[in-house]
């Protein structure tokens, strides 16, 4: 009887494997270190209390003074040509629809990261989006929008890991919101442009007990490349075949093994 060489089948699919992986393919996995553009997930840290804002009655007031309840953080910037519109009417769109009372439970904040950018513009596109809202009233007073300085606008977005790049008049960035407790503890992110009701909801509960939660986005960052001249993310198969090929690969090497084994305690004929 032919016996299968199980060990030396399992050794040669691990060097197979071992060579062939994604960024064989030009593909390098996202983490924190190799982030350009994009989020750098800082959960369990805080965002400084003294970065100081300019609101909408042109007044500056620190983070510090803001944040006291759980909030939600939105770096945009408002001449965006790209995903910050579809970000932003997300959010006008899930505020209706949460569970939960905006301005006595949690709170928005949408904050300019380009210092150029007056408060006149702001207000402006905040009215835009208040237009959408089927019940804006309780979002003129709680979703707040604010510029600031270059100095004050580094600090917040390496408080909170939102990394960019300026090209011309514009910036290349991505879509994500950032949640934090009542003490300015980064909580949780969420990533997009579309968000579900109950993942909002879930987030702001936990924020106010100061609960972090890794963000389940992760699982689809390794499956979606962001595209920064389509300002998009887009699928990359080899991302997505790759661990399918690995557990199909694993499970027929498990096979062999068993049959192997059950071959060799059956009694060969004589």
């Amino acid at each position: 009887m032919r016996r299968t060489n199980a060990p030396g089948l399992i050794l040669f699919l691990f060097v197979f494997l071992s060579a062939v992986n994604p960024a064989s393919f030009g593909q390098t996995a996202i983490t924190p270190q190799n982030v350009e553009i994009g989020i750098e997930e800082h959960l369990d840290e805080y965002v400084p209390g003294d970065i100081v804002l300019t609101g909408e009655n042109g007044d500056t007031i620190s983070l510090g003074r803001l944040i006291d309840k759980p909030t939600i953080i939105n770096l945009v910037y408002f001449r965006c040509p790209g995903i910050c519109s579809p970000l932003m009417e997300g959010l006008a769109d899930v505020m209706g629809k949460v569970d939960l009372q905006l301005g006595k439970d949690y709170q928005v904040l949408t904050i300019s990261f380009d210092p150029r950018e007056s408060i006149d513009l702001a207000i402006r596109k905040k009215n835009n989006y208040l237009n959408l809202m089927s019940n804006p009233e309780p979002a003129k007073e709680n979703w707040k929008f604010f510029v600031s300085d270059s100095l004050n606008i580094a600090r917040l977005t390496r408080a909170v890991g939102f990394k960019y790049k300026r090209t011309g008049n514009d910036f290349l960035h991505a879509a994500s919101i950032t949640v934090v407790s009542r003490d300015r503890k980064i909580t949780r992110y969420l990533n997009g442009t579309y968000f579900l009701p109950f993942e909002i909801t879930m987030a702001i509960t936990e924020a106010s007990k100061g609960i972090s939660a890794p963000t389940v986005n992760r699982i689809l960052q390794y499956c979606f490349s962001y595209d920064p001249v389509g300002q998009k993310y887009v699928l990359s198969m080899t991302r997505v075949a790759f661990p399918i090929i690995t557990l199909t690969v694993i499970v027929l090497v498990l096979i062999l093994v068993v049959r192997t084994r059950k071959n060799k305690t059956k009694p060969e004929a004589e």
